[in-house]
């Protein structure tokens, strides 16, 4: 199945203002455009391996529709521990103009049924922190990518702790680079987003959950009519920390690394 670039585009959209709600966390932008990025640049002929959690979106995978011109093979990473929780994210697609494309399969990482150098793009959007046993996610990675292909790599470096329990850590950039080094995978481009204010504005938005209804919608009014826009302008305006070297605050990373030909 093939898809327009409009279709994709309105696809986008729902991701943007539905499931990642980039309005209010920006940070997530970086992985939209990265992800429309790579689809563009793949070749048709390559094969394209996902890792997700489509379980939560009802066994959807949620970039499957950008890469409709490679081979896309997606793997749903939910451990079982999140049976329980079921699809609860599946209202967020619920919509005439979101591209259902379904997982391929649900698999441990440990034990994915993926051949050998499989993939000339891997993509693994926001997942590695809810993976318990990290050696294996990025041997895996490195495992089923082909020699001189690619391996993308959303994260962010704030977040609550959610889908308890299988919430495990948050990575540096740098951290995460000196892992893929160590499965044999080169980091050749790193990109940051987002600053202190977003980082305000996320604990906003997670703390105005804990008001009882009715005093939070009285305060969210008044945050986001007048202080995030606040926040938003700010984080475009002071983007270095002038009291410190050496110091930054995103609120999100990607990394994208080669596997090097031998």
């Amino acid at each position: 199945m093939t898809y327009s670039e409009s279709a994709l585009d309105r696809h986008a959209e729902i991701l943007a203002k539905k499931v990642f709600l980039t309005d209010r966390l920006p940070h997530f932008e970086l992985l939209l455009r990265e992800i429309r990025t790579l689809a563009n640049e793949t070749s048709a002929n390559a094969t394209v391996v996902s890792l997700e959690r489509g379980l939560l979106y009802g066994g959807l995978s949620l970039v499957g529709p950008f890469f409709h011109a490679q081979k896309f093979i997606s793997i749903d990473c939910s451990p079982a521990s999140a049976d329980h929780r079921g699809a609860y994210n599946e209202d967020k697609v619920i919509d005439e103009h979101f591209i259902r494309v379904p997982i391929t399969q649900r698999a441990p990482i440990e034990n994915t049924g993926l051949d050998s150098e499989l993939a000339d793009l891997v993509l693994v959007p926001n997942l590695v922190h809810h993976v318990a046993d990290q050696n294996a996610l990025f041997n895996e990675m490195a495992r089923i990518t082909k020699p001189g292909g690619m391996v993308f790599v959303f994260e962010p470096t704030l977040r609550e702790l959610h889908q308890i329990p299988d919430d495990y850590l948050r990575y540096t950039p740098y951290g995460m680079q000196q892992i893929m080094q160590r499965v044999g995978l080169k980091p050749v481009d790193t990109k940051l987003e987002g600053g202190p204010f977003s980082a305000v504005g996320y604990c906003w938005l997670q703390a105005l959950e804990y008001f009882p209804e009715e005093k939070r919608n009285e305060i969210e009014t008044w945050y986001y009519q007048e202080h995030w826009p606040q926040l938003k302008e700010w984080d475009q305006q002071y983007t270095k920390n002038l009291a410190r070297n050496h110091t930054k605050f995103p609120v999100g990373f990607s990394i994208l690394a080669q596997k090097p030909k031998a």
